[in-house]
């Protein structure tokens, strides 16, 4: 009897290449629904699914495969007599081949308006049954699951070697595949009905590159992520590898010019940044204003930096980007004109990030602890104008008023304690990372130079004492922003009434650890 393999994919791609090697290999194909008419279409001799069993597809569809006639083939082991006579008796085929992948689960619900009945549909039940019913008998039976595996599955059978080494290898990744698909179902039907925290984590994340090390060469890393997902959907278009410092920067500066839009509608925003701080923040007319902008607010921290730009890259901000060493830049896009600037840097790492794929990327947070795993809700939530306060004598000028929303949406991407300095759309002075408050704002003040006169100050956390206030007034900031709640909350205040400061108060903290 010739080998029998059966193909029931949702992903069609390399599946006539893959049918083609099968048949010249001497197996005789099944196939199920869309499978089997796209082999057909190909002009392969195939047996649908029904004919094989002798019952028809009920349901819509939804019971095809769930048959003794498949799974008897499939779970049946070659050297079990008492098995074999059960296949003789009902006169059931061996199947020695399963090709299978998933409906698209995952891909369905990446759009946040799919509705609740259609995400249901798209949840496989036969499909996952016969590829566990493959790993589980792979001493015998050899189970597909990514159209990635075919070429090199064809080149062992035709060399002899599938072997039971191979089938087991191939059997490990059935299991991480359909893991992957449960826990991808399980993690969204609890965030439909609001059951995330009670349902346990489960992290089912491909491989996507093993890194060079991670934070220091003597530390092995590994990135993991959904292809399509977040940085799992980026596309380096040029330079060396990424490494794990570098991802860490480039989150820390994507979630920074994001506050200001993502793509070719936002207000163009250049941020750079170094050890996940910003260092240079601007708006501007244009994506090649917005950078420059950026880099002149601290060109020596520039050095050696990550860039993050919500705009298409054009030639003209291609420009300023060859003027000084940068690690990585990433945008939505980069024109041809900027391509062929920065062709010339070759070590520099260009990365496309399109709005999709960073809409399809979780909003959970997760940090490592010794032991386990912390989970919080990304802090992105945009920035709530109407919930302030004014709560000094003096109200802030409409400019003033600006430059204070532009502080605080900057702040909370700089690690606590945080303080920035801010004027007409530009960082001037960022103190991150100190133990207290105030040591932060010496910094923020020192950087900005004169420059902070006529300027604003953030802060990410309330001022326990009236000294930040005080030592921005001698620096010359004329108005504050902070998240207010201090049981001295009335000395700061009183000290923006003396000195004939604004102060604005958010009631919400943005703490970065």
């Amino acid at each position: 009897m010739a080998p029998t393999a059966l193909l029931s994919v949702s992903n069609k791609e390399g599946l006539v290449p893959l049918a083609e090697g099968l048949l010249a290999a001497g197996y005789r194909l099944i196939s199920s629904g869309g499978t089997a008419a796209a082999l057909q279409e190909a002009g392969l001799p195939v047996t649908k699914v029904a004919e094989h069993t002798g019952a028809p597809e009920i349901l819509g569809g939804r019971v095809k495969t769930l048959h003794p006639r498949i799974h008897g083939g499939i779970l049946a082991r070659r050297a079990d007599a008492a098995h074999q006579a059960d296949l003789e008796a009902q006169a059931i085929a061996p199947i020695d081949v399963v090709v299978v992948n998933l409906y698209p689960f995952r891909e369905t619900v990446a759009d946040p308006a799919v509705a609740f009945d259609t995400a249901i549909e798209n949840i496989d039940i036969g499909g996952p049954a016969m590829v566990r019913a493959a790993a589980k008998n792979h001493a015998d039976v050899a189970v597909l699951t990514s159209p990635d595996q075919y070429p090199a599955f064809l080149v062992a059978l035709r060399e002899g070697r599938v072997d039971q080494a191979l089938r087991r290898e191939l059997a490990l990744a059935a299991f991480e595949h359909t893991a992957c698909y449960d826990t991808a179902i399980s993690q969204w039907l609890g965030v439909q009905l609001a059951a995330a925290t009670t349902a346990p984590l489960a992290l089912q994340l491909p491989p996507l590159q093993s890194l060079r090390y991670g934070e220091n060469p003597h530390q092995p890393a590994t990135w993991y992520s959904q292809p399509e997902a977040g940085w799992g959907g980026a596309c380096q278009l040029q330079g060396k590898e990424l490494s794990y410092n570098n991802l860490i920067d480039l989150d820390a500066a994507l979630a920074t010019v994001r506050e200001f839009g993502y793509g070719p509608a936002a207000q163009p925003a250049a941020v750079v940044v170094k050890h996940t701080n910003p260092c240079g923040v601007a708006v501007g007319h244009g994506c090649a204003d917005a950078l420059a902008r950026a880099l002149d607010a601290d060109r020596v921290s520039a050095f050696g930096g990550i860039v993050a730009l919500n705009t298409p890259v054009d030639g003209a901000a291609a420009d300023h980007l060859t003027s000084l060493f940068l690690e990585c830049v990433v945008a939505p896009a980069f024109d041809a004109a900027a391509r062929e600037r920065l062709a010339s840097k070759a070590n520099l790492r260009l990365l496309e990030l399109s709005p999709a794929a960073i809409a399809r990327a979780s909003r959970q947070q997760l940090r490592t602890v010794l032991g386990g795993v912390l989970v919080q809700q990304l802090d992105d939530e945009p920035v709530a104008e109407s919930a302030w306060q004014v709560v000094s004598e003096r109200q802030p000028s409409p400019e003033e008023l600006n430059d204070l929303v532009f502080a605080w949406k900057l702040v909370r991407h700089v690690r606590s304690n945080a303080i920035t300095v801010a004027r007409g759309g530009q960082s001037l002075g960022i103190g991150a990372g100190q133990m207290n408050r105030v040591g932060s704002a010496r910094l923020a003040l020192e950087a900005a130079g004169e420059r902070s006169r006529g300027a604003v100050l953030a802060s990410d956390g309330f001022f326990p004492f009236d000294d930040t206030v005080r030592l921005a007034a001698q620096h010359g900031i004329t108005a504050v922003i902070q998240p207010g709640g201090s049981m001295r909350d009335a000395d700061s205040i009183a000290a923006c009434n003396e000195l004939g400061l604004a102060m604005v108060v958010t009631g919400r903290r943005h703490f970065l650890h």
